[in-house]
């Protein structure tokens, strides 16, 4: 019965995770491409700065690298949920203003399929299109200033199967089919216009990620791990409608346009790990390739980004039954993000840093984690913002015994 309670649960929040809970945010680098691209995780590796490609973790779903799916506990069911509250102050060129929003950021579940086999599934945000644009313009003929509006929704979401398999004691490998899909939305009006362009994409794509990880011992008390990822090159089809609506919504004129393209490039990554079950030590590289994909628009191009974060984690353990558990974990980690994004000759830069705690339930089945993140983005200039954030992360984790039967069955 209570398996039966817990599917229903996570069917229901399956379903409802591609909707953010708030909009507020204003951000003009989400206008480009197909939106703002998602670099942080949001599971216990928040407060790592993200960190955790040669993690591997039994106590936690890590989708920064498939192959550590294959170190989830037998007859355990897992499921964990993320919410991130944030708040932005933008500054620039005539510009100085703040704004706040809460989104739903995951829902994973994860569980033991083999001895040698594990398997997780989730959806989360791939990228995110929030912003709005106001264009001063001046009526031929008149020299009158009219304003140009235009506001941009939407983004794509990453709905994904990932399965890692031990081939050794020491060496997993793993890899995650994922499915991107969802809208990139931006209408427009001028001055007073009662009349309001629309112009809507849609794009559904597959994308895979492969990811192996090596862990053993370097002496009696330390274990090294190492890991690697790559995500394939992926070309995607947005299909896309002009529509043209008046100011109670009604449609005056919809026709489908010649579908665009956007290719989202390979990208590799490297990481390792120290730990000796008490203190952790975890840093990540990662690389994407855009430089020979040529992707660019009249205001913006990308070249290739990278990503370095690094974090330490602290463990009390604890006594239940007279056996040691994992106890309060602490965390504090940094990242530096070399976005892809290119505007005004400026490549957008991130720098940011982390702090997290998770704490357990009496039992042990159940966690709750709390990550902050303080950093900076951008920077000022002509057609540039600088964002500075602090984000708050919520996560919830569940851990159960799956396949248990009564002895007095």
């Amino acid at each position: 019965m209570r398996i039966k309670i817990y599917s229903g649960f996570i069917i229901l929040l399956l379903c409802g995770t591609a909707a953010k809970a708030q909009h507020g945010l204003n951000s003009i680098y989400s206008a480009y491409g197909i939106g703002d691209l998602e670099t942080r995780d949001y599971s216990r590796n928040f407060g790592l700065g993200s960190t955790g490609i040669a993690r591997r973790h039994s106590g936690y779903l890590n989708e920064l690298n498939p192959a550590s799916y294959s170190v989830l506990p037998n007859q355990n069911f897992m499921f964990d949920v993320s919410l991130k509250a944030q708040q932005v102050n933008y500054s620039g060129s005539g510009i100085s203003q703040s704004a706040g929003d809460v989104n739903f950021k995951r829902a994973a579940l994860g569980f033991k399929a083999a001895k040698f086999w594990g398997i997780s599934a989730g959806i989360a945000p791939f990228s995110t299109v929030d912003y709005k644009l106001l264009n001063q313009q001046f009526m031929t003929g008149t020299g009158a200033p009219v304003t140009e509006t235009t506001t941009g929704t939407g983004g794509f979401n990453r709905a994904y199967i990932s399965n890692g398999f031990q081939l050794s004691k020491n060496f997993s490998v793993g890899v995650s089919t994922a499915f991107l899909f969802g809208p990139l939305n931006t209408s427009k009006y001028t001055g007073s216009d009662s009349l309001q362009t629309q112009r809507d994409k849609y794009g559904f794509k597959p994308n895979f990620t492969a990811g192996a990880q090596y862990t053993g011992k370097i002496n009696k008390d330390w274990q090294l791990g190492l890991g690697a990822t790559y995500r394939f090159q992926t070309k995607m089809k947005l299909q896309e409608t002009l529509n043209i609506v008046d100011q109670n919504g009604t449609s005056l004129y919809n026709k489908e346009q010649d579908p665009s393209y956007f290719t989202l490039p390979a990208e590799y990554g490297a990481g390792i790990a120290l730990t000796n079950g008490t203190v952790t030590w975890v840093a990540d590289y990662r690389h994407q390739l855009w430089n020979s994909l040529n992707e660019k628009g009249p205001t913006y191009s990308y070249q290739d980004g990278e990503r370095f974060s690094t974090g330490i984690e602290y463990t009390l353990k604890r006594q239940y039954f007279n056996q040691t558990f994992e106890g309060t974990v602490l965390q504090a980690g940094f990242s530096y993000n070399r976005s892809p994004l290119v505007v005004s000759s400026t490549q957008i830069k991130d720098i940011s840093g982390t702090l997290g705690v998770s704490l357990p339930s009496k039992n042990g089945q159940l966690r709750y984690y709390v990550g902050l993140e303080a950093g900076q983005r951008g920077t000022t200039g002509t057609a540039l913002v600088k964002e500075t954030y602090v984000n708050a992360v919520f996560n919830f984790s569940l851990r159960d015994i799956w396949f248990f039967k009564r002895l007095s069955q």
